[in-house]
């Protein structure tokens, strides 16, 4: 297995035995209410809204280059024989 894959597992394992050590109903004050909610939801709430905030920041950026829109399809190349001056050519033969 690849080390990255390897890491990925034991994160995940770490994160779960986390979670379900943190059971517990505890009352959590949002900015107007007060509720009891599982430690277990919000830690996993926040770990899930993690995970997506930093694929999200990561992610590949995708590049607009101005020479995407201006290519023109290759023309062929000239016949260099043609291009070749009368002088040349009789140098040539």
């Amino acid at each position: 297995m690849r080390t990255k894959t390897i890491f990925i597992i034991i994160f995940t394992v770490l994160i779960t035995i986390f979670l379900m050590i943190n059971t517990d109903v505890v009352e959590f004050n949002f900015i107007f209410v007060k509720k009891d909610i599982s430690k277990l939801l919000v830690v996993g709430v926040c770990t899930f809204i993690g995970f997506i905030l930093g694929y999200w920041v990561g992610r590949p950026k995708v590049t607009v280059s101005s020479y995407d829109h201006k290519e023109s399809p290759q023309l062929k190349p000239e016949d260099p024989k043609k291009s070749i001056s009368d002088a040349d050519r009789d140098y040539i033969s």
